[in-house]
């Protein structure tokens, strides 16, 4: 089955603890070296898995790379219905990345060009 991605801006005021709740949350990844960017803004964003596969590797790039930095989960996963939050400073000041999820069936999804500078959640859908 193909898979999709969906970004959803939220705003801080529309983002309540309801949003959150229900997706049990895996502890906050981190996508950034020691050293992160000063200009202040927060490129942390919830990326929540709503297929019914298990995203076994998640990528994210900046639009300056050419290829794909580490696998930010790790030794984890992400199942169905669960989010991680990712700080997606890499040190660089991008703001814009691209994403790829690898599934549990083998099957890949790519978003190119998310600003996770505007970004606060955003969901691998099917």
């Amino acid at each position: 089955m193909m898979k999709q991605i969906a970004a959803a801006a939220v705003s801080a005021a529309l983002f309540t603890a309801a949003t959150i709740v229900p997706l049990p949350t895996l502890a906050v990844a981190h996508a950034a070296p020691a050293k992160g960017c000063t200009d202040g803004k927060n490129r942390r964003v919830r990326m929540v898995n709503a297929t019914s596969y298990t995203i076994q590797r998640m990528y994210g790039s900046n639009e300056g790379r050419t290829t794909w930095e580490e696998d930010v989960l790790g030794d984890s996963v992400l199942r169905p219905g669960n989010s991680v939050v990712v700080n997606w400073d890499d040190g660089t000041c991008y703001c814009v990345f691209d994403f790829k999820a690898v599934y549990s069936d083998g099957d890949t999804s790519t978003k190119r060009t998310v600003d996770v500078c505007r970004l606060e959640t955003f969901r691998f859908v099917e």
